[in-house]
């Protein structure tokens, strides 16, 4: 089985998992909990030489030396979950080297997963663009960003159902500033790039994963014909 087999595997039996767990209680807790140990138990036995770095579990800095780090959130959108929205995910990467190698992002809700193997084809885009934002706290410099290159700004969920949506063509940027940790996005960047879209920090620089500190303060993954504009345009409106 490849990395990306894997990977898709696991983030969709946690999604089934997890539709489950919604059925019987409505809290997330449950969800993170048992989702984790899923995915971890069979990570553990079939690359049992990589490291791991997961939301849910104390975080071994042994990873710091490995080439290989599977980089695991077991339920992206714990709050939407727990409201039985659509818009929460399952995310299983590997980060090789520090780079978003493969990745895997479970929408149980829509039955969907999308991996970096087989990422769908992108559809036209759309004008104006789309842009999504944090339903519940979207930043001022994504607000002011968004005026300013004539966006729509749509409100939704998790990070991987943001990112999911811009690489199955429902939005053409999702930008964000609000502060995030590397199992936030590890996954949802690999499916990005691999389905040809632009993916970094708001700066433009790329997005290293297996540092130290897990935080990633803010992201960018676009339609490559927007990439330049958003990032001159976050440029100038400052932090």
């Amino acid at each position: 089985m490849t990395d990306a087999e894997l990977a898709r595997d696991l983030a969709t039996d946690a999604g089934k998992l997890l539709l489950v767990i919604q059925g019987e209680c409505a809290g997330g807790a449950r969800g993170d909990r048992e989702a984790n140990v899923l995915i971890l138990d069979r990570l553990r036995a079939a690359r049992p030489d990589d490291a791991i770095l997961s939301e849910e579990s104390a975080d071994d800095l042994a990873r710091l030396k490995a080439h290989r780090v599977w980089i695991v959130d077991p339920l992206d959108g714990t709050r939407e979950f727990g409201e039985r929205r659509e818009d929460w995910a399952v995310h299983v990467a590997l980060a090789i080297d520090g780079a978003a190698a493969v990745g895997a992002v479970a929408l149980p809700r829509l039955g969907v997963t999308i991996s970096s193997d087989a990422p769908p084809p992108l559809p036209p885009a759309h004008v104006p663009p789309r842009m999504l934002v944090s339903r519940s706290r979207p930043s001022k410099l994504c607000e002011d960003v968004g005026a300013k290159i004539g966006a729509i700004h749509l409100g939704m969920g998790s990070a991987g159902a943001k990112a999911m949506a811009v690489v199955r063509g429902e939005a053409e940027i999702y930008l964000h500033s609000g502060g995030q940790h590397q199992w936030d996005n590890c996954a949802p960047v690999a499916v990005a790039l691999a389905a040809g879209l632009h993916a970094s920090r708001i700066d433009g620089s790329p997005i290293v994963y297996n540092r130290e500190g897990t935080s990633i303060p803010d992201l960018l993954i676009c339609r490559k014909e927007w990439a330049q504009r958003v990032l001159d345009t976050v440029r100038a409106c400052g932090p």
